[in-house]
């Protein structure tokens, strides 16, 4: 007698797998509206901090967290077509895990408009504290949010390190033609220089005690940083002050983004700039058009 017990398991494994397959597309299906989703009418830009200890949120927990804050502040969110709707949401160069930021930005269309402020203050409160949507505008016509960012600033915290050792360190990273570091990445190990990212580095005369903690030497820098390929993070910045000079803070370095944005380097027709340029809020023209009276 001929066992077709196998043939027969085969063949309801198979009928299962059509029938879960089924199944997914038609619920997905159902996420799709007649005639498919509704077109974007409005898009709003949002600047965003990430604060205290909410800074080692990755930036892909972010998103969750994000998108779950648009649910419940019940934001009439557009959806990407085909069979896995995505919402529209664009991101902007986001900080790497563990470094604060005040200068954050994404971008979302809308199915339908909304006063910027009100839809601020309902995602602020569906978001976490340490996790602040500072402002939201209407996005004018013309360039994306990533077209005008090209550089930051950042506010780099020495603990342990006093003002006369970080300058002394910054010095010659400074006087160097380059600064080699090494960095591991999904390529494997890989050496760059960080000494042509790096457009302004110096000591500030705010240095004293870190953010939170009680008096003890700290030097605090200021750095302003280009965006090249491979990117320049503040930590390889900081090892390259270990490479020339040897400095190793104590305790780990706190890092914070202060801004990002277009730099503009001065010229005789552009006024007083700053020592470092100026960065250019990507916002700004957005502000700008709405002032003179656009959408």
């Amino acid at each position: 007698m001929i066992n077709d017990r196998p043939v027969r398991q085969a063949a309801g494994a198979r009928g299962m797998m059509c029938w879960r397959t089924l199944t997914k597309e038609c619920a997905i299906a159902k996420n799709q509206p007649v005639g498919g989703q509704a077109p974007v009418v409005q898009r709003i830009r949002l600047r965003y901090a990430k604060r205290g200890p909410l800074r080692f949120t990755s930036h892909r927990d972010f998103a969750r967290a994000f998108e779950r804050a648009l649910r419940r502040a019940a934001a009439p969110i557009a959806f990407s077509q085909g069979f896995t709707p995505h919402p529209k949401i664009s991101y902007a160069s986001a900080a790497p895990t563990g470094v604060a930021s005040e200068a954050e930005y994404l971008e979302i269309g809308l199915q339908a408009a909304v006063d910027p402020e009100e839809l601020r203050l309902a995602l602020d409160a569906a978001l976490s504290p340490g996790l602040d949507v500072l402002e939201a505008v209407i996005a004018t016509e013309g360039t994306s949010l990533a077209d005008r960012i090209d550089a930051a600033r950042w506010r780099l915290e020495l603990p342990g390190v006093t003002d006369a050792a970080a300058a002394e360190a910054v010095e010659k990273f400074l006087a160097a033609e380059e600064v080699q570091v090494e960095r591991m990445t999904k390529q494997g190990r890989r050496s760059f220089d960080t000494r042509q990212a790096v457009t302004f580095f110096a000591v500030t005369q705010q240095s004293g005690a870190p953010s939170g903690a009680t008096a003890a030497p700290c030097a605090i820098i200021d750095l302003v940083v280009r965006q090249v390929i491979p990117a320049v993070r503040p930590d390889d910045v900081l090892s390259g002050l270990r490479v020339v000079a040897g400095l190793e803070p104590p305790v780990p370095p706190r890092a914070t983004r202060l801004a990002q944005g277009r730099l503009v380097l001065g010229t005789p027709d552009q006024g007083t700039l700053t020592p470092q340029g100026e960065i250019v809020d990507p916002l700004a023209a957005d502000r700008e058009d709405a002032t003179i009276g656009g959408r």
